[in-house]
Parts: structure tokens; sequence; C-alpha cells
């Protein structure tokens, strides 16, 4: 495997996996989040600096027939050159004789897009013939879509067979493997995880993994009604798995086994009805009458998880303390990211992940205040998980 800074592009054209699945627009198919594609550019720019060409391929969405305009990479084109600065071009077929003759002739310094690879439903299904059709567009095999590294298709894995010595990962990827190398091996103590979400069901394989890593986890969200019920609590009607009550007492009882603190909301904002319109009161969590579901946390909880977290030298955090979309519920989740964020600034290495809790520091404007916010929600879990990915496993071998 060759690393990205070590590698001379010049001349060479690199063909890069990049996670180009970015929310558009329905009627205007504008891009309204364009993360993903930020991500991207500084290997891009590493490529075309050196004196190469990129050849960039992505999905987009999840087409069911083959090609559909709605999920077109076509309509990426002039953001990518915006940010890149340079020409993109665009091929809207990924083979054929005006394809390849695009990715033949590129210019150094200027780059082509491939049309989404989930146009052909061979892409999912990790095909070799496939493979061998992609690899011509290139002469180096860079992947930097951490998103995607879970799938087993044949962008992510299946395709770097085709280059046996000049395959790596791009800037973003070895970020995102330096970020949970860290956070899971490091040695600056204490380690604070904190886990939010809907459902307990959801998170047991990470919740597990992390006990033996953590000194603390703190538990927000939907799951940690499942988890007060789970104590003797009442919760009335707050979302609950009742079949995960004696998985939820496991967990306790492991942390308790391992010594690590885990950190329940002791009161919560409920409501009436899952509404912005709702009536809400301020309750123990424990207590929650019925015809009242918590949604949020509460000032008690806020200013606990507050104290753990400026206390700790290392954070992740997965997942929202409350229904954070709704200005209502959204106090829990927002103060978990200014503390989060003055715990960085105090020289606390954090890393954000998983969709909503990557929202959330994004609605909340505290996105740049932390010291990692990962792209890979379902990758990085997995990761977390102790999973082996196969885009990671295809460049390492």
């Amino acid at each position: 495997m060759a690393k990205i800074d070590l590698y001379n592009f010049a001349n060479r054209r690199a063909l890069v996996r990049v996670d180009f699945n970015v929310p558009l627009d329905k009627s205007t198919f504008e891009i309204t989040d364009d993360t993903r594609i930020r991500a991207a550019i500084p290997t891009i720019h590493k490529i075309l600096s050196d004196g190469g060409s990129a050849i960039l391929m992505s999905h987009c969405g999840r087409p069911k027939n083959g090609p559909d305009d709605r999920f077109s990479l076509r309509h990426i084109v002039s953001r990518v050159e915006e940010l890149l600065g340079t020409k993109v071009h665009f091929s809207d077929q990924l083979f054929s004789e005006s394809a390849y003759d695009k990715s033949s002739n590129l210019p150094q310094g200027e780059v082509l897009l491939l049309e989404n690879l989930r146009f052909d439903p061979r892409e999912k299904a990790g095909d070799t013939g496939f493979a061998k059709q992609l690899a011509k567009h290139g002469d180096v095999y860079v992947n930097d879509a951490f998103g995607t590294a879970h799938r087993a298709h044949t962008s992510t894995a299946t395709i770097a067979k085709e280059f046996p010595t000049d395959k790596m990962f791009g800037y973003l990827i070895e970020k995102e493997i330096e970020s949970v190398s860290r956070l899971m091996n490091s040695g600056q103590r204490p380690i604070t995880a904190i886990v939010g979400g809907a459902k307990v069901s959801s998170k047991i394989k990470i919740l597990t993994n992390l006990l033996t890593s953590v000194d603390a986890l703190i538990i927000g969200g939907g799951m940690s009604y499942t988890f007060a019920k789970a104590l003797g609590g009442s919760v009335g009607d707050s979302l609950v798995e009742d079949d995960y009550l004696e998985t939820a007492l496991e967990i306790v009882n492991k942390a308790k086994q391992l010594g690590v603190e885990i950190l329940i909301p002791k009161d919560s904002l409920v409501a009436d009805s899952f509404s912005e319109d709702a009536q809400t009161q301020v309750v123990e969590t424990n207590a929650i009458e019925s015809g009242w579901m918590g949604l949020d946390v509460g000032p008690v909880t806020i200013d606990e998880f507050h104290k753990t977290i400026v206390g700790s030298k290392t954070i992740l955090w997965n997942g929202p303390l409350g229904v954070f979309e709704m200005p209502k519920f959204a106090a829990g989740t927002k103060a978990m990211a200014e503390s989060i964020a003055e715990a960085t600034d105090n020289g606390t290495f954090s890393l954000v992940g998983g969709g909503d809790s990557v929202a959330a520091v994004n609605q909340f404007g505290f996105a740049h205040k932390m010291s990692h916010v990962s792209t890979g929600g379902g990758a990085m879990l997995e990761f977390l998980e102790g999973k082996e990915l196969p885009g990671l496993k295809a460049i390492t071998g």
C-alpha cells in the first residue's frame, strides 16, 4: 500500500472513490449540505498539484431502476468546480468510447466526474467485470470514501485488486482511521463516550465495545428511557424497547464490573405529545407519568453531563440527547455541543460521528470546534464495534 503523501501523481490518472452522496433539494437539485465534497478537496488538490489528473467516482442517493436524473451527479459539477478552483468535466456514462476518451485525454490539473455508480446494479454486487471496466479510467486507485468503507461494493473493495501496488487511502480516510484509533487507544484519560439516539438495539455492539475502553459512558436520547425503565423507573409514554430491558441491565452491570461510570439523565423535559406545540414540564426521569414522554434532558442532567465532559481528555459523541430537530427539545443536544467545544478548546481530543450528531454540530455551528467530525456514520460505528471494513481491507490487505 502506498501513502498518498509519499506518492507522486505527476502524469498519472488517479481514479478516486469519493463520497459525494450529498443531499439535493427535490425541486431545484441544489446541494443543501456540501460537507462531504469539502472533505475530499485536500486529496484531489494533492493529485492535481503533483501534476496528475483526477477521475472521480461516487454514488448519490438510492436509485432503484437504473439511471434517474434525480440522482445524477451532473447536478453537483458546478459546486465541485467552485470548491476545487479548476475545470471539472462530466461523463454521463461510465463506460463508452466517449467516457474512456475523456479519462484518457484528461489534461494534467483537471478533473473528470463520472456518473452515479449505482445507476449500474453491478456496483452494489461487487462485480469483478464491473471493476475491470472502471479500472480502465485510471493508472492509480485512491479510496477516500470512508462513508462507504463498510460496504463490499465494486468501487470500494473489488476494484482495488486491479491495482496491485498503486492503491492507497486519501487524506480523509487516513484521518478517520487515525481519529478512531486515537480514541480507542488513547493514553489521554479520562475517556468519555456519549451515546444517544432512539434505540438501544441499534447501539448494543458499540456500547459493549466501548465499555472496555472508556472511563465514563453517557447515555442520552430515546434509548436512555429503556435504561431508566430497566433500573426500575417509571417512564410514562417515552420510547422504550421492552425486549432490550435485560440487555440494558447487562450493560449497566458490566460497566460496574469494569469500573466504568454510567450516566443516565436524572431529569427530562417531557411533553404530552410528539409536537413542537406540546405542553412541557421538567420531571425526574424515573418518575414520568402516563401521558407524558421524554423528548430532551433537563437542566440538572445538562449540568451533570457538562462536569463530566469538561473533565475528560478524550471524547466520543455519537447520537443526540433529544429531538433536536424541534427547537423546543434542542437544549440538551446544543448544551452537549457547547460542553465538548469547551473541552476541546482546553486541549481535549473530541470525535463526533454518526449522522444525527454530525447534523447537530453543523446545525448549531460547532463543527469547526471539534477535533474531528466523521463523514462516515455507519462505517464509523462498525469500525468502533471492531468490525473489519471491506473498503479498508481492500487497501491494506
